[in-house]
């Protein structure tokens, strides 16, 4: 990997922490040396986007992070950085797929809590948002997505 400048060496740093979690989240039989690998690289994408990224980027980075706390059934954190996504979303006024996604990590945080009424709150509005994603690819792939966030159950 040849970098020229520090930005460039961040940007490609987050984007491969990024997509290399994203193996580990659909990785069958994930042990748990994975899972703690997983977080780690999450949150480290995120730092890196974090210096050199915009809201878009952090928002995203802010979801992954929810989303793999989700995956490992832990509610606190998912729920945390949920809710940071939809903050920096609101904050930047970010629409588009950013916010449809921050409602579903709300929606599968909210699940794994046992939240059942504040699962199907968050589901509606991700719906909405979902709804207004501008590009047909990324609409459709947020929906079969949507599709996944479980049902809540008691914790």
């Amino acid at each position: 990997m040849v970098v020229k400048t520090d930005s460039e060496w961040h940007r490609k740093m987050a984007a491969h922490l990024f997509n290399s979690t994203w193996v580990l989240l659909e990785k069958k039989g994930r042990s748990k040396k994975d899972s703690n690998t997983m977080i780690h690289m999450a949150h480290a994408s995120r730092y890196h986007w974090g210096v050199v990224g915009g809201p878009k980027e952090l928002a995203i980075g802010e979801w992954q992070i929810s989303r793999v706390y989700a995956v490992l059934r832990r509610p606190e954190p998912a729920l945390y950085h949920a809710q940071r996504a939809l903050e920096i979303c609101e904050a930047s006024e970010i629409g588009d797929f950013p916010l449809a996604y921050a409602y579903e990590a709300l929606a599968r945080a909210f699940a794994i809590a046992g939240k059942s009424r504040l699962r199907t709150a968050c589901l509606k509005l991700a719906k909405v948002a979902g709804a207004k994603i501008a590009e047909a690819d990324e609409r459709f792939q947020f929906f079969k997505d949507l599709r996944t966030v479980p049902q809540a159950r008691r914790r």
